[in-house]
């Protein structure tokens, strides 16, 4: 056994990791974004040490009950305990947004690779598909679909739903950036020596591709979660699960903001703002990286 250098990896993992903290806190923007996004994903296993988020359900608690000592944002008229709505909903909302967003980024890449790198009658078809798609408005797709299946439609069934509906913008971007890509010499000089196609994307395209595959990420989460409280306040989301969306459509179909009950809506519509704010932050700092001129002129 080599004990030095054994010795040796604790420090060298060690001086990366310390390397890549002082990278996130060179680049503000996305550390601010990261950061902003790192708390929502804690509300929930933080949250839930110190409420009980079964009382989120209907008939949890008093009826209509204001902020109080005793309950921090109070009830709903259905007498949920909106901080465990809180609690309970942020993950699901958060895992509905990043799931969609991640499927719609894998698909649109896949697609968008492809095209890009092949060429010919396969991008034509691709091309063609994506702009008409991307022609008709998501939302209209999203309500028809979500109408037909009313009572059927999980959280998880609607980021799918979301996703397929979100590639067509990662696979335009990923697909004029590989035309671009192609043309460089060290593609030319890969083929040469011996790469096939899958090995020139996989290890030549690819990772120059990862500030725009990051940045197109970035933008499908947005759109999901645009999407995805889109359909839920209409009431057309998992009417079992306590997201943002739906407790938004809940507040606004017993008529909270008539009623003066803004700790039902306020709170969800809260999170939801400071979820665009961490994911603007994090794509302007993706932006940074990717076009460094940006960040110099600023």
């Amino acid at each position: 056994m080599n004990l030095p250098i054994l010795i040796k990896r604790p420090a060298m993992i060690q001086k990366r990791v310390l390397d890549g903290v002082r990278y996130l806190t060179e680049q503000r923007m996305l550390f601010i974004g990261l950061s902003v996004l790192l708390s929502l994903a804690l509300i929930g296993p933080i949250g839930s040490l110190f409420v009980d988020v079964t009382l989120h359900r209907p008939l949890s608690g008093a009826f209509s009950a204001p902020p109080s000592s005793t309950l921090p944002l109070g009830t709903d008229t259905q007498g949920r305990n909106i901080l465990a709505v809180i609690v309970a909903g942020v993950p699901i909302s958060l895992r509905v947004a990043f799931l969609a967003g991640s499927l719609g980024l894998a698909i649109g890449a896949v697609l968008g690779f492809v095209a890009g790198y092949v060429g010919g009658v396969v991008d034509t078809v691709i091309r063609t598909v994506s702009d008409v798609l991307i022609t008709i408005p998501t939302i209209l797709i999203l309500v028809v679909f979500a109408v037909s299946i009313k009572g059927l439609l999980s959280a998880d069934a609607m980021a799918i739903t979301i996703a397929l509906m979100a590639w067509m913008g990662p696979a335009r971007v990923i697909r004029s950036q590989v035309l671009t890509l192609r043309e460089k010499a060290y593609v030319a000089v890969s083929k040469a020596s011996g790469m096939n196609d899958f090995e020139v994307m996989w290890k030549e395209l690819l990772p120059n591709m990862l500030p725009f595959l990051a940045a197109s990420f970035v933008n499908a989460v947005i759109i999901a979660v645009l999407s995805s409280v889109g359909l839920q306040a209409l009431g057309l989301g998992p009417t079992d699960a306590p997201t943002m969306g739906m407790t938004i459509h809940w507040a606004l179909d017993h008529g909270a903001v008539l009623s003066g009950m803004w700790w039902w809506w306020l709170p969800p519509l809260t999170v939801i703002v400071i979820l665009f704010i961490g994911l603007y932050l994090v794509a302007t700092g993706l932006d940074e990286i990717a076009n460094p001129r940006i960040g110099n002129s600023s």
